[in-house]
């Protein structure tokens, strides 16, 4: 099982689930790069052709495929792209608020949306970031910002997303440059394209609290084959969090475990 992290968490954010199906699983949970324990990225690009490659070469080099993927927002968003590009590779997927279509990311006067990048970068480059004075700060700013968590899954979670720095302060482990939009990606009608070729069941679960452009919105749904959309209620973005149970009892369904 190939559990799969959403923008600017890391692989920890998986470790209940994990816990939940290590009995029947062999887990891989990564970290992208530049998010958690792996390597930033040189220069500023983290685009989806990257996270698909990661993905990509790590089933390959640890031999997991037919890989059954839980894949979570980004990492939805690429744990179906990947499911579109190899479809004989993957044997089940879940996406839980998995990142939807925006058609008009990548159109319009091309000087314009470079110079926005770029202007998005330097104002990155400058950007320092947040110190805590302290993890217990840390982890207040996780709970303010993730109302969901228990306070147990929320010093968890700070505890694996942070680094203290040398003078004694914390800060996130994600490179500051994820927050920034490239200016040229995979395309709306691609990505429908590899959506269509997936030949895998798919369970796509998003919560009734969570964002509101996401896959299985605004007709996204019909470009699945074989395909199963269930809403939780009382959750946030973060479903896998915020109804832990019943998300691992709707995954094991699915899976037919």
């Amino acid at each position: 099982m190939l559990l799969v992290h959403g923008i600017h968490d890391h692989c920890h954010t998986w470790d209940w689930v994990a816990q939940a199906f290590r009995d029947r699983y062999h887990i891989v949970a990564p970290d992208f790069r530049g998010h958690g324990d792996s390597e930033w990225s040189k220069g500023s690009a983290y685009t989806h052709l990257e996270y698909v490659y990661d993905v990509a070469q790590l089933v390959r080099q640890q031999e997991l495929a037919p890989a059954t993927v839980v894949a979570h927002s980004l990492g939805g968003t690429i744990a179906a792209m990947y499911s579109g590009i190899f479809p004989e590779l993957v044997k089940r997927l879940v996406i839980v608020e998995g990142v939807g279509l925006y058609p008009g990311r990548y159109s319009g006067d091309p000087a314009a949306r470079l110079g926005q990048w770029v202007d998005s970068n330097y104002s990155l480059a400058g950007r320092i970031p947040r110190r805590y004075d302290s993890l217990e700060d840390a982890f207040q700013r996780m709970q303010e910002t993730n109302p969901h968590l228990t306070p147990q899954q929320a010093r968890h979670l700070t505890i694996h997303g942070s680094n203290q720095n040398e003078d004694g302060t914390y800060t996130w482990k994600f490179d500051n440059y994820t927050r920034a939009h490239t200016p040229y990606d995979i395309p709306s009608e691609d990505v429908i394209d590899l959506w269509k070729r997936i030949r895998c069941p798919v369970l796509i679960i998003n919560s009734k609290q969570g964002y509101p452009h996401r896959i299985g919105q605004a007709g996204t749904l019909e470009h699945f084959g074989d395909v199963r959309l269930i809403e939780i209620d009382e959750a946030g973005h973060w479903a896998h969090h915020d109804q832990l149970d019943d998300f691992v009892e709707l995954v094991a369904d699915f899976l037919g475990d």
